[in-house]
């Protein structure tokens, strides 16, 4: 019953879906996609499978990404991880399963690890567990969730309200600047800064942040359609 009442309290859902405009370098336009497709048992745990998807550039510029993360709707930590990303020359594809009772991970080709916690986030999930939180204008959250221990602390300051205008409509938004100590996409140096609906559904509306070579990449939501809560 408990697990019940909090996955209601939870501001999204299966079903979930959010489409993006994508900006490269303040010259090329893309497409995103921001959704959770479906839940999912992952060895016996009932998961919500998330996915964001960047693609766009130009011939000898291109980004290719694709993120999954299938995490615990009521504990909000991750059970999975995938990331195929292709960006201009990099290229990364790993994929992560996460096992928190044990705080150990393990990887597609063998390699294990140890996680710094029971609760572990990975880039998406954040996105989703960030929803959950109050975000008042001046807060900062230091949070030692990353499954990487080289990751944490991840920081979420909360810099300001702001109003914007995207192609889905114009929205109040409350604007976070999250940092994990990696090279992904909200990276040490990607200066990235998230836009959420300034509303109990905190979807998100807008995302800049930079990328290798290609420079600036930016998201707009386009289209939006709500999952079963």
């Amino acid at each position: 019953q408990s697990g019940t009442q909090a996955r209601r309290a939870l501001p999204f859902g299966a079903g979930e879906r959010a489409t993006y405009q994508v900006k490269l370098g303040g010259l090329s336009v893309g497409s995103g996609t921001l959704s959770i497709v479906g839940t999912e048992a992952i060895e016996g745990h009932a998961t919500l499978h998330a996915q964001l998807f960047i693609s766009g550039g130009v011939p000898l510029a291109r980004v290719d990404d694709r993120y999954e993360t299938w995490f615990d709707p009521d504990g909000l930590f991750s059970r999975r991880f995938r990331q195929n990303v292709h960006e201009v020359r990099y290229r990364r594809d790993r994929t992560y399963h996460f096992s928190p009772e044990h705080k150990t991970y393990r990887r597609e080709n063998g390699e294990t690890g140890t996680l710094g916690t029971e609760k572990p986030l990975d880039d998406v999930s954040f996105l989703y567990f960030a929803r959950t939180l109050p975000l008042n204008v001046g807060d900062t959250y230091r949070l030692t969730r990353y499954f990487k221990e080289s990751g944490n602390p991840v920081v979420l300051r909360v810099v300001r309200r702001e109003t914007v205008k995207v192609p889905a409509g114009t929205f109040r938004t409350v604007v976070v600047q999250p940092t994990i100590q990696t090279t992904g996409l909200f990276g040490q140096g990607g200066q990235a800064e998230v836009y959420f609906s300034d509303d109990e559904r905190r979807l998100v509306v807008m995302v800049k942040t930079r990328v290798p070579v290609v420079g600036s990449l930016a998201m707009y939501l386009q289209s939006y359609t709500a999952g079963a809560r």
